[in-house]
């Protein structure tokens, strides 16, 4: 794994140097569009719809736009706020670790001790978890602040970033607004069938059925030689190379006509 933001975890004059790592990854089989009738590949294009450009990333600034008038903000304009230069995850308190609404989770990453030393992180960790507590935390990460819980599991360390509070939608049915009655017989009933079905969750346990079958799909079809050469389905000319000489050649006509203008002016004059 390879860490994606390097800072510490403060609180009081305790400070924790930590590494960031991405907890989850994904496993979906990856596919791309093509088109149905010659396999050519189809893809998503950063195209200025000023210039008609392909643009590179490198080139690429972000903006705000109100309606009728659009800010951009540079990465010089950006890196002067101050929470983005900030390389520390804040405690902001400690709750308990039944607090934290599921519903909030976002993203999760791993936390590794940053130095010789992990004696302060081991003596947090020990801590939250003798103290059956969870760290509520802020900090930047990719141009946005962030609230996250810092918890134990097991010998590490986790970060789950946090939804904010207006981020959660309410949920309120109008087909909730009546009351429902409900008898002890179908309450019963209704309990006997969750403990028929109860169990402990060993999530090694489920598999993506679609992911595997989709993979098995490919398999099939690679062992069968139902397949094109890659070089085939994409073309061998640079985009932006194609659109700047297409450009030239639009200029070059558009010139060639001007200059076309004054004789074919005189050939009229001469056949009046």
């Amino acid at each position: 794994m390879r860490a994606i933001w390097k800072g510490a975890i403060t609180f009081g004059l305790v400070n924790v140097p930590v590494k960031l790592y991405s907890a989850t990854e994904d496993h979906d089989v990856p596919l791309h569009m093509v088109h149905d009738a010659d396999g050519g590949r189809i893809r998503y294009q950063r195209r200025c719809e000023v210039c008609g450009k392909v643009i590179a990333f490198d080139h690429i600034d972000k903006a705000y736009d109100d309606g009728e008038r659009t800010v951009v903000l540079t990465e010089d304009d950006l890196s002067t706020l101050q929470e983005e230069r900030s390389r520390e995850i804040d405690v902001v308190e400690f709750v308990p670790n039944e607090q934290i609404d599921p519903i909030m989770l976002d993203r999760s990453y791993f936390l590794e001790p940053d130095g010789s030393s992990a004696k302060a992180y081991t003596l947090l960790r020990r801590t939250l978890e003798d103290e059956d507590r969870t760290a509520i935390v802020q900090f930047a990460l990719r141009q946005r602040t962030r609230l996250a819980a810092v918890r134990v599991r097991g010998k590490v360390l986790m970060l789950q970033t946090l939804l904010w509070d207006d981020e959660v939608r309410e949920a309120d049915f109008d087909s909730l607004a009546g009351s429902v009655r409900l008898n002890a017989r179908e309450r019963e009933m209704s309990a006997e069938l969750i403990r028929s079905f109860a169990s402990d969750f060993h999530p090694e346990r489920f598999v993506d059925e679609y992911q595997a079958q989709l993979r098995e799909l490919v398999d099939r079809k690679l062992d069968t030689g139902e397949a094109l050469p890659t070089e085939a389905t994409t073309g061998e000319e640079d985009e932006g190379e194609v659109l700047d000489l297409m450009e030239a050649l639009r200029r070059s006509v558009e010139r060639n006509r001007g200059k076309a203008k004054p004789s074919a002016r005189k050939s009229k004059k001469k056949a009046g």
